[in-house]
């Protein structure tokens, strides 16, 4: 029955329990700025009351358990949207560097080689000297040389961006491994009913930081396994992780990766994250300028080398493509051997026997203004303007949805922060309420001590 040994246990139970509490505020205090910490909170309950001849009496105070607070839709939120940020950041990353490559408006890009080409005829067409011919011959290669070059970095752009591919799948895999070996130890030390708050912790911000690689959804069984799904295939299952592999494909002469489950030939095609971003940016992206410049430089080889047939040069040579006729792509247009090796066989005339006729030079000069794009309504340099212009768009958007999903990834980290987090203030108002308890607890067993004392020493025999 209730009476002062059961008045010393109330003070034990509250001063364990007020310890428990300091020691718990120490800790969200000492974790302020640790990068996913989730503040934790002591629930503590009052323990069954005992029975007297006067009723039920209260027995003190116990600690029930120690959680962690977590918002789970917040938590949620938060994966979605750093995935549509990690794909835009990325694919923002690469527009700058295809801008970069382009290098609008500077000196001794693409489009002032093109201007310099198409002056080098008129050029020629004022003055039908040797000089004259090897001035065109001289821009003709740097046009050429600008196309390797930028087809060339392109090309190198897109292979860095390929193996970007199995670095982040390997950076996935190995994250995944890391929440499989936390769920077998959250396991174990939940089995006995108590919570795995530091490793649930580092467990979602593992999760968190997946999210914005690849297209990821959890869910928790009941034995506290976080399961992450990717598309509709796990890849971390409990204490076991399905790797993912980015494997090595010929792709039409390119070497290129692809995701499939490893060991598997099935393809990973619910993207989302960096990923998106990369096969966006690999298969789409630089793929289309590159077949843009193709175009373009197909088509430049394809006119001049048209008119350039029909015209005479000085040693009245004829039939003469000026661009190699086999080589037109960005990658290896090129200017006729022979012309290289002999400039007299430049056509500028358009009869035979004619050394100052200069009308060929003045016609395949003026096909930089001759439209033979989108319907025969755009001009060559209308056509490459067309594209710096897209490219500069594209960079735009890609600039502003980053930008817009950060700020939205920031928005929601704060609201979940504001729950989740640590509040100095908060956690100091609580020290100072709990240090007080501890204290008026020490203070209940010392009072129900000197009782004791009062009754053993002062009563009977002894105290008379």
């Amino acid at each position: 029955m209730p009476g002062l040994f059961q008045g010393l246990e109330i003070g034990k139970r509250a001063l364990l329990s007020s310890q428990v509490v300091l020691q718990t505020i120490g800790h969200n205090v000492a974790n302020v700025n640790t990068p996913g910490y989730s503040r934790q909170r002591v629930n503590i309950n009052t323990t069954y009351p005992e029975m007297s001849a006067h009723g039920p009496i209260g027995s003190g105070v116990s600690v029930r358990d120690v959680r962690q607070v977590r918002d789970l839709f917040l938590g949620s939120q938060y994966r979605r949207e750093n995935k549509s940020l990690g794909q835009w950041s990325y694919k923002e990353k690469v527009m700058g560097q295809v801008e970069a490559l382009f290098n609008e408006p500077s000196d001794n890009t693409l489009s002032d080689q093109l201007n310099d080409f198409w002056n080098s005829w008129s050029a020629l067409a004022t003055d039908n000297t040797g000089a004259s011919r090897k001035a065109l011959i001289t821009s003709a290669v740097q046009l050429t040389n600008g196309f390797h070059q930028l087809a060339g970095e392109l090309q190198t752009l897109r292979d860095s961006i390929d193996r970007d591919m199995v670095n982040i799948t390997e950076s996935v895999n190995g994250k995944a491994r890391e929440v499989a070996r936390l769920n077998k130890m959250i396991s174990m030390q939940e089995a006995g009913g108590d919570r795995a708050n530091d490793l649930r912790d580092a467990r979602d911000l593992l999760v968190d930081e997946m999210s914005e690689f690849v297209d990821i959804n959890t869910v928790e069984d009941e034995r506290g396994n976080m399961i992450v799904y990717v598309g509709a295939m796990t890849i971390v299952d409990g204490p076991d992780s399905l790797p993912i592999e980015a494997r090595s494909e010929n792709k039409s002469g390119v070497l290129t990766h692809k995701l499939v489950w490893e060991g598997s030939s099935v393809e990973i095609t619910n993207l989302n994250g960096q990923l998106k971003g990369l096969v966006d940016a690999r298969d789409e992206v630089i793929p289309r300028y590159l077949n843009e410049l193709h175009t373009l430089s197909n088509t430049i080889a394809r006119e001049v080398n048209a008119m350039h047939r029909t015209g005479y040069g000085v040693n009245d040579s004829t039939g003469v493509d000026f661009f190699e006729t086999d080589n037109t792509d960005a990658f290896n247009i090129s200017v006729n051997r022979d012309l290289l090796a002999d400039s007299n066989l430049v056509a500028a005339a358009v009869a035979s026997g004619s050394p100052a006729d200069n009308r060929l030079a003045v016609a395949i000069s003026e096909l930089q203004d001759k439209k033979v794009f989108f319907g025969n309504s755009s001009t060559m340099s209308d056509y490459y303007n067309s594209m710096v212009s897209n490219l500069g768009v594209e960079s735009n958007e890609a600039m502003s949805f980053s930008a817009n999903y950060e700020l939205l990834v920031n928005q929601v980290n704060n609201s979940k922060m504001a729950v989740e987090g640590v509040s100095i203030d908060e956690e100091m108002a609580n020290m100072v309420k709990f240090q007080h308890a501890y204290d008026a607890a020490a203070r209940v067993i010392t009072t129900m001590d000197q009782a004791l004392d009062t009754i053993i020493s002062g009563m009977g025999v002894v105290g008379r």
